[in-house]
């Protein structure tokens, strides 16, 4: 899932202000000048790539090949339902049922 915004995709309206060291402006305004970028852009962009990347991470699953291959085997080929998987099904349909009534 991304949530990439692209600059003319909404309209800029929304304020956010942080304090910080006179040291970290520093930084991300030479960081910004490197990129030719202004400092709001600069800013904005390394924060949504954050963001993004946090939201990939804990959002996405990695599986191994060999994870994978297990997996699309018990898809392909799944056990037949045990007893407490048959009680819980059941239940979840009187659940369904009593909703509706």
């Amino acid at each position: 899932m991304n949530f990439e915004i692209k600059d003319n995709s909404l309209k800029k309206s929304d304020r956010m202000a942080v304090r910080l060291s006179p040291n970290a402006k520093l930084m991300l305004e030479q960081a910004a000048a490197i990129e030719g970028r202004s400092l709001t852009d600069f800013v904005i962009g390394a924060a949504l790539d954050a963001a993004n990347a946090t939201i990939d991470r804990t959002q996405r699953i990695r599986l191994s090949a060999e994870s994978s291959r297990v997996f699309l085997e018990a898809l392909a080929n799944p056990p037949e339902p045990n007893e407490t998987l048959l009680e819980a099904a059941a239940l979840y349909r009187e659940h369904l049922a009593k909703q509706k009534r």
